[in-house]
């Protein structure tokens, strides 16, 4: 059988859809968008200068493939987990490369799960993960996004940042807090916490994500000195609860390995 070959009319179409894809993305990547952890349909269309109802239908086939998400609560769009991967992974192909068999030793180094993560708005995405042999993942980290306020990975990524910076990346973003005990409540909080991690060298989230999880995190620079993601252990308090100062020294030493395989100048362990 002899495939059909497309008419005129429908390479048209197939660009023009193209074409609208393209524009969403772009709106999407605005710091308007970013900065708001999402843009709703109307708005987008603004920007874009589209039909709502064109605009809606190329966002929902965005949204199968993953290059963007909606949220449930707020009914907007933002730039998905796929979207960040792919990005993470083209525009840092030695980040690509170097990455997997430094988590895969930081793994072996405390006995816990391993995660690279990116700065994605006001929210950290995971896009490479490591866990030992023996472990029971319970949920895929990779893809999932989490808040950046109360994350060891989040505060990571922020290193370096002024206080005048972090407030303007959580503007309008609600601080829920009761979920876990030690969620921060206010960006003064944040601020603080992100002083005090700073201090210290590497992040520490002991129950701000969720009762009972604990965390530490470093970031990871690139030849011009940019936080480009950061590295992390997470595991249940009752296994590495005792073990955070060790476990934070040794994410700390991966990272900075890791930092100085993208070139930049990290002091040798």
């Amino acid at each position: 059988m002899v495939a059909a070959r497309a008419t005129g009319n429908e390479s048209t179409d197939t660009a023009s859809s193209l074409q609208r894809g393209i524009e969403l993305l772009f709106a999407l990547g605005e710091d308007e968008a970013l900065d708001a952890g999402g843009m709703g349909v109307t708005r987008i269309a603004e920007l874009v200068g589209r039909e709502k109802s064109q605009v809606s239908r190329a966002l929902k086939v965005l949204a199968g493939s993953g290059l963007v998400d909606r949220d449930p609560a707020t009914l907007g769009y933002r730039l998905g987990w796929r979207f960040f991967a792919l990005a993470a992974r083209a525009g840092q192909p030695s980040l690509r490369a170097a990455a997997p068999p430094v988590l895969r030793g930081l793994v072996d180094a405390v006995g816990e799960t391993a995660h690279l993560s990116v700065l994605a708005g006001p929210e950290v995405l995971t896009v490479l993960t490591e866990s030992p042999p023996s472990a029971v993942v319970a949920a895929g980290w990779v893809g999932r996004r989490v808040p950046a306020w109360c994350t060891a990975s989040g505060r990571a990524l922020q290193f370096g940042s002024t206080p005048e910076e972090v407030r303007a990346r959580f503007a309008g973003v609600e601080l829920r807090g009761g979920r876990a005990p030690n969620t921060p409540r206010s960006l003064r909080d944040v601020v603080a916490r992100l002083s005090a991690d700073q201090g210290r060298g590497w992040a520490l989230a002991d129950e701000e994500l969720e009762p009972g999880l604990v965390a530490v995190a470093t970031p990871v620079r690139d030849a011009d000195g940019r936080v480009v993601a950061s590295l992390n252990v997470s595991a249940p308090k009752f296994r590495l609860g005792g073990r955070l100062d060790a476990a934070g020294a040794t994410v700390r030493v991966a990272a900075d390995d890791l930092s100085r395989q993208l070139g930049h100048d990290a002091p040798a362990a």
